[in-house]
């Protein structure tokens, strides 16, 4: 192994070379040095996303089981920009309650424990080192959830996360053990010559699906999501409906378009009909919330269900559109948790109905709420609109016309209520509003990051034509 081979590991690498700098310095730091952590952090994961953006060569390591290539490399950037948006948005919350506890690194550490599980998840050659990276990302998730641990609600968030990922981890091993019973191999690159339509693959694929769908929050396997995302930090909550299902997204994306495209005719059927399921699930259950953060949840749910309008189609342009809506929704629902995260640090307020009247104290805040909310319900001009635009457009390019008609009702539902929070900010007055406050240096930059987003994915072309030419080195 020389240096060019192990330079294909240079993003997990760098992840665990961050987290090792940062446990060092929690070690030798003393007490008023403790909040420089933060800043440590922040300027290291930058310069590692930073890098991440350098020429990165296609190869395999460990006799297949670690891979990559131009649109792994990709998707792991974005993951990156993500990270680092959220780190930019706790910084203040980790200042103001872990700081004093000495916990502070221990939240940054576990946030980059369970981002190196997903690079290695979705750069898995075979069952093994997807079963490894998997259980990597989801065990520090568990501890993150039930972080503030004098809260009820977080520990309830921690205990929930853990045994459902419990039963979900052992649903996946099961249907892994049966698609390996059925091929004979767990190498991606070998199963897809020699997967073959019987009961035991069928069973293999729905258990492995079931396993994912839970990361993803697809219905039904979506029941610990708004209890998980309303007990834990709210930092915690973005990476969870971001980073994570992104992650599972992508590598559900290429098993099922690469080691079971042949036996497309079997799942399309049950994509189908879980993304209408998931789509009118999560919108009418947001509907009625009042917490944000589990209005966020099922908002996030119902993102899930258009994201199978891409999965469903096996095609390029599938694979081309729902990339492409991924890097719009971590921007957009970045945006609306940053701004949630701003008021929650400063007011401890949480309910749609504390945002009335927000527009008059934080006008700021309360446009880039908008900004994100209308992203999310796919209004032109913004990026949102866009990226639901093309999901809808890969469908339809598959004949699947009704699935689009559904798929547009839901975005009807949806954006009532989004307007409902928007409402709440410009229209309504409140006795006792939310009082105005300058928020910290680092989640300004994080806002600004989300609001460029959002503005630039919608206008500039190019962006999605890179994504799409590297789309075909997935088929």
């Amino acid at each position: 192994m020389n240096l060019e081979t192990v330079l294909l590991l240079r993003q997990e690498i760098s992840i665990l070379v961050i987290a090792l700098i940062l446990l060092i310095y929690e070690i030798f730091a003393r007490d008023r040095q403790k909040e420089g952590v933060i800043s440590l952090a922040i300027v290291l994961f930058a310069i590692h996303t930073g890098i991440g953006f350098l020429d990165m060569k296609e190869g395999l390591l460990f006799g297949g089981m670690f891979r990559t290539n131009a649109l792994i490399h990709l998707f792991k950037n974005i993951l990156n920009i993500g990270v680092l948006i959220v780190l930019l948005q706790s910084a203040e919350w980790v200042k103001r309650e872990l700081v004093p506890q000495n916990r502070g690194s221990e939240f940054f550490i576990l946030l980059l424990s369970s981002l190196l599980g997903l690079q290695f998840l979705i750069s898995s050659g075979d069952f093994l080192m997807f079963y490894l990276g998997l259980e990597l990302s989801t065990l520090p998730l568990a501890a993150l959830a039930a972080f503030e641990m004098y809260r009820m609600r977080s520990s309830e968030a921690g205990i929930k996360l853990i045994l459902s990922s419990a039963l979900a981890s052992g649903i996946t091993l099961f249907g892994i053990s049966l698609m390996y019973a059925s091929t004979g191999t767990i190498y991606f690159s070998e199963m897809g010559a020699l997967i073959s339509e019987n009961n035991l693959t069928v069973l293999a694929l729905i258990l492995f699906f079931a396993g994912l769908g839970f990361k993803i929050s697809l219905v039904p396997f979506h029941f610990w999501t708004a209890d998980v995302y309303e007990g834990a930090p709210i930092g915690v909550a973005s990476y969870l409906s971001v980073i994570s299902k992104g992650a599972a997204v992508f590598i559900l994306m290429i098993f099922f378009f690469t080691v079971l495209k042949s036996l497309i005719h079997l799942w399309e059927n049950l994509f189908y009909l879980l993304a209408v399921l998931t789509m009118f699930l999560g919108n009418l259950f947001a509907l009625r919330q009042q917490n944000m953060k589990r209005f966020l949840a099922f908002s996030s749910i119902a993102q899930a269900g258009f994201i199978l309008l891409g999965l469903i189609t096996g095609t390029t342009l599938g694979v081309a559109t729902v990339i492409y809506f991924v890097l719009i929704y971590i921007f957009s629902n970045l945006a609306a948790f940053g701004v949630v995260q701003a008021i929650a640090t400063e007011t401890g307020k949480e309910n749609i109905q504390d945002y009335e009247g927000l527009y008059r104290t934080n006008p700021r805040l309360s446009l880039v709420m908008m900004l994100g909310l209308f992203s999310l319900a796919g209004i032109p001009p913004v990026a949102g609109f866009f990226g639901k635009f093309f999901l809808f457009t890969a469908a339809a390019s598959k004949g699947y016309y009704f699935l689009v008609f559904l798929a547009v009702v839901n975005v009807t539902i949806s954006l009532y209520y989004y307007l409902l929070v928007v409402r709440a900010m410009f229209l309504r007055k409140s006795d006792h509003p939310i009082p105005y406050f300058t928020n910290a240096a680092y989640m300004r930059i994080g806002l600004v990051i989300t609001v460029a987003g959002i503005l630039i994915l919608g206008i500039y072309s190019p962006i999605y034509d890179y994504i799409y030419a590297l789309s075909h080195t997935l088929n």
